[in-house]
């Protein structure tokens, strides 16, 4: 009698904290690789103060826990991983249930702070640090060259940093970052990227938003674009969230998302002028890169040679390096949404800083044609970093670019 009153306590337990919410099944059309993947929450009854929302795949052999993480906002999104290759025309089934408690525990990529940067680190591996505060020139340079709010150093997953920020050729190169030339504000030019000129910067102002979790963390910041040579005193050209997402895919590659939104509150908005420099996402790679020990392919399947000014959807950028592989690299996302997608690019040449061929990168928007923000409007640039050691064949960055191009096609029952 008490055996049976304890298996009638346990399966009632179980129904009682594993209320089924919602079922649904995605649909595979183009190859996909370590791909994050969202679904919209809105339609789902469910208060998480009543319990966790728990994802289970459902497969032929029963259900298998999926880990998950919800995202709040104007739109609740649930999010997971489908890590791994996700083969073409494959389909696959879910569950989504409400229990008590999250039953399955994984390390999370984790945020540390000192007084210079917010940092990300896996299982005590470095990611990447944010530099929030202002971060002076060598001794013996001019102090105008100062700067906060970039990212240095990017890691690779075998511990390399392939990022520099400070190179005597170019004081103003800040690791990964995307400042503006060419602008226009009203009829006077102000060069927020060429420090030199003292015509304005970009800088640091506070955290938005900081949030870790199983499947990602990651933070917002406020960076503003400071006009110098505004009549009364200093202005704020256009404020830029600035919102990094790094996800828990494996520790063998990482994945970061890096979001930039713009918003000029000048009552007649702001013109960036056409540059083969501006805006979008800058990379001044490690000094360990040169002509000789750096390559460069396109989606278009464009080199070093030839990439500059045209026009991709992914540039793979790779280098020698000293993990045990000889290489280490990233491969740069343009998203579908942003402006002038697929996006031009500014590559350095091969004979770059008097024939050396140092490596510089960005994704630039504005390289032929002139953008006006118009004024409390924004506007927003999505980029993903594909962070490896080894290489990548095109194919593979191929898959990584449908992960992030679009979200998968999703039916629920």
């Amino acid at each position: 009698m008490k055996t049976l009153l304890l298996i009638f306590f346990v399966v009632f337990t179980q129904v009682l904290f594993a209320q089924e919410l919602a079922r649904f099944k995605i649909e595979i059309e183009e190859e996909r690789i370590d791909a994050p993947v969202s679904i919209s929450l809105d339609e789902i009854n469910y208060n998480n103060d009543n319990g966790n929302l728990v994802l289970y795949e459902i497969t032929e052999t029963g259900e298998s826990i999926i880990p998950s993480q919800v995202e709040t906002g104007h739109s609740a999104k649930l999010w997971f991983i489908l890590k791994g290759v996700s083969t073409k025309k494959s389909e696959l089934n879910f569950v989504i249930k409400l229990e008590d408690k999250q039953t399955l525990e994984l390390p999370k990529i984790l945020l540390k702070k000192d007084d210079w940067d917010l940092s990300l680190q896996v299982n005590e591996k470095p990611i990447l640090s944010y530099r929030f505060a202002t971060t002076l020139p060598p001794q013996g340079i001019d102090s105008i060259y100062k700067r906060s709010g970039f990212i240095h150093p990017i890691y690779s997953p075998g511990g390399q940093v392939l990022t520099r920020i400070q190179p005597p050729d170019h004081y103003h190169h800040y690791g990964i970052w995307g400042p503006w030339t060419k602008t226009h504000i009203d009829d006077r030019e102000v060069d927020f990227w060429n420090l030199i000129k003292g015509q304005g910067t970009v800088k640091f102002a506070n955290f938005l938003s900081e949030s870790e979790g199983v499947i990602y963390s990651g933070f917002q910041a406020l960076q503003q674009h400071i006009d110098f040579g505004a009549k009364d005193k200093n202005q704020i050209a256009m404020n830029e969230i600035l919102d990094v997402r790094a996800w828990n895919v494996e520790e063998n590659v990482w994945v970061i998302d890096y979001t930039t939104s713009l918003n000029s509150p000048l009552q007649n908005g702001i013109m960036l002028d056409a540059y083969r420099y501006g805006g979008g996402i800058g990379f001044r790679a490690t000094e360990k890169w040169h002509k000789d020990n750096c390559t460069v392919l396109t989606s278009d399947n464009k080199t070093r040679i030839d990439a500059d000014g045209s026009y991709a959807r992914w540039c793979l950028v790779e280098g020698e390096s000293e993990v045990s592989e000889g290489r280490s690299g990233i491969l740069f996302l343009s998203h579908p949404s942003n402006r002038m997608h697929p996006e031009p690019m500014r590559i350095w040449p091969m004979d770059a800083n008097n024939g050396r061929g140092d490596m510089y990168f960005e994704f630039v928007p504005i390289r032929h044609d002139n953008w006006k923000l118009e004024s409390k409007q924004n506007y927003t640039l999505k980029y993903r970093m594909v962070i490896f050691d080894g290489k990548m064949d095109a194919k593979t960055a191929e898959m990584y670019w449908n992960s992030f191009e679009t979200n998968p096609e999703i039916e629920f029952e």
